[in-house]
């Protein structure tokens, strides 16, 4: 479900402009996930996985704040997914602080 309202706030900025700022940070925030997995899971660099995440974090929330000027909508979608992120950054630094 998460991934679904990433695109459809993804296709509502693409709708506006495919280089605006906001679309710039969709795709940053799309990069960043695909590679945490593989730096956190199968790379075991907890340390630098921490450095990504923070940074997932930081684009979501510039896209949060962003696009609440002209697409509420797009805005709120990423809202679980700020959340969710939030809580997976928690844990990464857990697990970095416990290693």
């Amino acid at each position: 479900m998460l991934y679904i309202i990433i695109a459809i706030a993804g296709w509502r900025v693409w709708r506006e402009g495919r280089n605006n700022l906001p679309m710039k940070l969709w795709w940053g925030q799309l990069a960043l996930n695909f590679v945490w997995s593989p730096i956190f899971f199968s790379g075991h660099r907890i340390d630098i996985a921490l450095g990504v995440i923070v940074l997932l974090l930081m684009t979501i929330v510039g896209f949060i704040m962003i696009t609440w000027r002209w697409d509420k909508i797009a805005s709120l979608l990423f809202a679980p997914y700020a959340v969710w992120v939030a809580f997976a950054s928690v844990l990464n630094g857990a697990i970095w602080l416990l290693n």
